[in-house]
């Protein structure tokens, strides 16, 4: 399959993602409506889409006007519909394209916090390759609520963490993309430091590897899914 990558800044990118899709044959490319370029092809020729996180918000369209133009691709996509996983902000524009209401979290969730998935995660053709309960990583200060017709997947006391909407989209709040490396960067970063630093930095120490693993195995499940959907 060709791949869209769509990222929203040098610190969120593809990441472990890439990997997964090449060594399953794919073609992935990384591209974002912010970048001045074109992507290679059309983008309505694209058998599959990533939607990657960023340190930007949903609603920061002065500061980011070609955000506008994503959500709009977005609502077009989900139409057709193509085969689509958002992650974190990509999860949250994907859930307002479909209209739903997205916005701050009474409570950020910034470092390693438990997600527990739903009953209807068990059949799901992606997420059912997850545990029932797991420490994510996550980072967001904005949650979403769940688009109307869609299953919620999972969640954790925060804010839902998952979703499937008709047969083709999913969004995960959490980021099963990220690496060691990447993280660190997100850590030193002063514009959106987390609440402890050094405990983010040993509990990712500690958890890295099981995690990445995790990761893998659902990028693995969407290709998996995506080229099923694409052969009916």
């Amino acid at each position: 399959m060709n791949v869209l990558s769509l990222v929203h800044g040098d610190d969120a990118r593809t990441e472990l993602f890439g990997p997964v899709a090449a060594e399953a044959g794919h073609r992935l490319e990384e591209w974002s409506f912010g970048w001045a370029s074109q992507p290679s092809q059309p983008l309505d020729a694209y058998d599959a889409v990533l939607v990657f996180g960023g340190s930007m918000h949903v609603d920061q369209h002065e500061e980011h006007p070609w955000l506008r133009v994503e959500l709009e691709w977005l609502r077009e996509l989900l139409e057709r519909p193509v085969p689509t996983l958002g992650i974190c902000l990509g999860s949250q524009l994907l859930a307002q394209a479909a209209g739903a209401w997205v916005g701050p979290v009474a409570e950020p969730e910034i470092g390693w916090h438990e997600v527990e998935l739903t009953e209807a995660a068990a059949d799901d053709p992606v997420l059912s390759v997850l545990p029932s309960r797991f420490a994510a990583l996550q980072w967001h200060h904005y949650g979403h609520e769940l688009p109307e017709g869609a299953v919620a997947l999972a969640h954790s006391p925060a804010s839902l963490q998952g979703f499937r909407l008709g047969e083709s989209c999913w969004g995960v709040q959490f980021h099963p993309e990220v690496t060691e490396l990447q993280l660190e960067r997100w850590i030193d970063d002063e514009s959106d430091p987390p609440p402890d630093p050094e405990g983010v930095r040993t509990e990712t120490r500690k958890r890295i590897g099981e995690w990445n693993e995790l990761g893998r195995r659902l990028c693995r499940s969407f290709l998996a899914a995506a080229e099923r959907l694409r052969a009916r």
